[in-house]
């Protein structure tokens, strides 16, 4: 399945990213890194023969569930990335409810929109784990011995 480049590369920059979330990253960043991680798997195992202009209904149902997900976590959390990224993955959503309502949508636009919607999960993800490590980061030095003696 990932025979290409291309492909690869997608997959790298989509592990580094969840290894990141998982390893630096807050409980949100970890909840939406796992999730990522569980989706990315199933609709990687889900046969995928179908022609491009007929809807694909187990992906569909995986990224409707990645939706909920990133709408919860945006829900019960203070950070913001998770607006960002459950925005994104309603772009994927609504690409394959275009297909699915046989609106009949280019087959390569709707691969490319649901790629660069894809990029922005992660794109929002990566950024959100970052802040959230910087964050972390800082009150860790806040409260260190001799924090006092180091604020103006």
């Amino acid at each position: 399945m990932f025979v290409t480049i291309y492909a690869q590369l997608v997959l790298a920059a989509a592990v580094i990213v969840v290894a990141f979330a998982f390893s630096k990253g807050d409980e949100p960043e970890r909840m939406g890194a796992g999730a990522y991680a569980v989706a990315f798997l199933a609709t990687t195992m889900i046969k995928g023969g179908v022609a491009p202009n007929l809807p694909r209904w187990g992906p569909m149902g995986v990224e409707i569930i990645m939706l909920v997900v990133f709408i919860g976590i945006a829900w019960h959390s203070r950070r913001s990335w998770p607006i960002w990224a459950a925005s994104c993955q309603a772009v994927v959503v609504t690409c394959h409810a275009m297909v699915a309502a046989n609106l009949r949508p280019p087959a390569d636009a709707a691969a490319a929109v649901n790629n660069m919607a894809n990029y922005g999960v992660l794109l929002a993800m990566a950024i959100g784990t970052f802040w959230a490590w910087q964050e972390r980061r800082a009150l860790e030095q806040m409260e260190a011995p001799g924090a006092a003696s180091r604020r103006p």
